[in-house]
């Protein structure tokens, strides 16, 4: 049953600034300064920050890692709370992570421990807490496949419940908590995982079992998993470095289109007019009759390759999905480029692109 919390009504104990920057939160590092910062480092802070805000009608921003998202040049007016809880539970196979976990040190504890289900999401930037919201995945793994629940305040009922896997309901990039995001702040998130003598979840990614030198639905030692992904995404700039600025960015900023089979034939009649009949782009099944195809291969097939852009903002050098804010960029300057591609994408293929990280006080 849903549970009432009872945090305190004051604030003595976090941490708040005024005029306070927000691009040193983010992975993108852009973005104007907030009316206020609040960093929360335990659920009850958390909670008494989100319903005071509530209670005095103030705009409420939420900050874990600041790895998807993209804030306005002006900033933010109103609250932005940065969520800082730690808290890292194992009891055989069960693992509870607070919202502010560090997500990939997150992986690497689990992977010491033996245990599989999550070894091939590791470097991806961000807290534990975004993961059941953006449906976090990579290289054949989706957090989806080990969440058990998710607890988080429900800010429409004023309660702390605990929301099942099947309740969430996950899809693609997508879950419940994305779909209503002024409603749920997640607090922790329970995940089951596997114990495999040490053993990898059966790897499903074609890339990864080509450089593991395994077949799909082969099993390998979970370290070697690990350090496999690892080693793909820093060869993508996938894997923050502050000394890179090509790492400056939010990872993948569009996600991969799904089609329904009209737009399949359209897509597929676009390609062969464009690139020659011999050309098949990539296809994979995405249930319901419908197909994924790559956005990184419609980026680059429409004339924006690795490196492209001649400002401040431009995409990575080693990977059309990532757009990178190469030091001096604005916000502006971000979704200028953005706009760009997805024009470009739209006018060769017919495909609109959709941003995979969240907009605030900006739209693409």
């Amino acid at each position: 049953m849903p549970e009432r919390p009872t945090p305190s009504r004051t604030l003595v104990h976090v941490q708040e600034l005024h005029d306070a920057p927000l691009a040193p939160l983010t992975t993108f590092r852009l973005g104007g300064p907030a009316t206020r910062l609040i960093t929360a480092t335990t659920d009850a802070e958390v909670i008494a920050a989100v319903r005071e805000a509530d209670d005095s009608g103030t705009p409420l921003l939420l900050i874990g890692g600041g790895s998807n998202l993209v804030i306005g040049d002006k900033g933010f007016a109103g609250t932005a709370l940065r969520i800082a809880t730690t808290g890292l539970e194992l009891d055989g196979t069960k693992l509870e992570l607070a919202a502010g976990e560090v997500w990939t040190d997150a992986v690497a504890r689990t992977v010491e421990a033996g245990l599989a289900g999550i070894e091939c999401l590791a470097g991806i930037p961000g807290s534990a807490g975004a993961t059941p919201i953006q449906n976090v995945g990579a290289y054949g793994q989706e957090v989806s496949s080990t969440i058990t629940e998710v607890i988080a305040y429900d800010r429409k009922t004023h309660e702390t419940v605990t929301i099942p896997n099947a309740e969430c309901a996950f899809s693609y990039r997508h879950s419940r908590f994305k779909a209503d995001p002024e409603r749920y702040v997640v607090l922790r998130v329970r995940f089951e995982l596997e114990d495999a003598d040490g053993l990898s979840a059966p790897v499903k990614y074609a890339e990864t079992a080509r450089v593991l030198g395994v077949e799909p639905g082969d099993r390998v030692p979970l370290a070697a998993a690990r350090e496999t992904v690892l080693g793909l995404r820093s060869g993508k700039g996938m894997v923050l470095d502050p000394e890179d600025h090509d790492t400056w960015s939010a990872g993948s900023f569009f996600t991969n289109p799904i089609l329904t089979e009209a737009e399949r034939v359209a897509f597929h009649a676009r390609v062969q007019e464009r690139l020659g009949a011999d050309v098949v782009p990539p296809a994979y099944p995405a249930g319901d009759g419908r197909t994924k195809t790559s956005a990184a291969w419609l980026i680059d097939r429409s004339g924006f390759t690795k490196g492209y852009g001649s400002g401040p903002a431009r995409i990575s050098t080693k990977h059309t999905l990532a757009l990178t804010n190469r030091g001096e960029a604005t916000t502006e300057d971000l979704l200028a480029l953005a706009r760009e591609v997805v024009a470009g994408v739209r006018d060769a293929f017919g495909i609109t692109l959709v941003n995979e990280p969240v907009t605030v006080g900006v739209e693409l």
